[in-house]
């Protein structure tokens, strides 16, 4: 099949190099920074490339949109096209912002941080997928397959209940993890020595749910080190702020545990 890319981040590269390397044609590259434009159709053996306008006038089996959440509708509106599966690979976007963009149209959104860097090479790339029509169903699964072996149907509404863990799970411990790393500095001890018990909860949790292996004072109901940790944070309000916060939150958890949430969508 061919394809174009409109965008040169993390997750153009890696969706294009698969593709190329599945020996599907790259038709095109488009984005407003000409050099990063240029390289990334050279890596895609590509010799056609371009501003976003330029991407309306090339038909291809697939378009893949792959730019920043607040720029899918911006850019949608630039584009026009009649035989072209249009894909947005957002997962906080609605498919229908895309809809007058192209008659068929779907989602392709990777559970997964993507560094171009240091791209992933397994296929256990968690894929949520959404479309308008049995002709883009059948297109934008058949690129998918090309780079993950895990693809579940998601419709929007549960598409940004899944970011919002994304963000909460990814994101947002990786911010704990500066915290941990910034207080380890400020008083002279190794961040290292925190690794294997950063190791042991995330391995746990492939056997066990998470409020199951939730540990802490705040589970023992250590009113004292609770009170102490937060008077230790007193020159960093955030972060006291944010202790306390997570604090009560595992308490309530605690208190009134979460049943594990049904599975939703189907495999493809």
């Amino acid at each position: 099949m061919t394809f174009t890319i409109i965008g040169t981040g993390n997750m153009a590269w890696f969706i294009g190099n698969k593709l190329v390397a599945a020996r599907h044609l790259c038709k095109g590259v488009f984005g407003r920074n000409k050099d990063a434009v240029q390289n990334l159709a050279s890596a895609l053996l590509c010799n056609v490339h371009g501003d976003i306008k330029a991407a309306k006038e090339i038909e291809a089996d697939v378009c893949f949109l792959v730019v920043s959440d607040n720029a899918v509708s911006a850019v949608a509106e630039q584009l026009l096209y009649k035989k072209t599966v249009l894909v947005h690979t957002s997962g906080a976007v609605p498919l229908d912002t895309i809809s007058k963009a192209a008659t068929d149209t779907a989602v392709l959104w990777p559970v997964y941080s993507i560094s171009r860097n240091n791209p992933p090479t397994h296929r256990n790339i968690p894929t949520a997928w959404e479309v308008s029509s049995p002709k883009a169903e059948k297109y934008a699964l058949a690129m998918a397959h090309i780079f993950t072996d895990v693809l579940f149907e998601a419709k929007y509404e549960q598409r940004k209940w899944l970011h919002l863990s994304a963000v909460i799970s990814n994101n947002f411990t990786n911010h704990l993890m500066v915290i941990c790393r910034q207080i380890c500095a400020e008083n002279k001890l190794p961040f290292s020595a925190l690794e294997p018990i950063i190791d042991q909860t995330f391995s746990r949790l492939k056997q066990s749910t998470p409020s199951s292996v939730q540990t802490g004072p705040a589970v023992r109901g250590d009113t004292a080190t609770i009170s102490d940790q937060t008077k230790l944070l007193e020159q960093h309000p955030h972060w006291q702020k944010l202790y306390t916060a997570i604090t009560e939150s595992i308490q309530v958890t605690s208190a009134h545990p979460i049943s594990p949430a049904p599975q939703n969508g189907k495999e493809a």
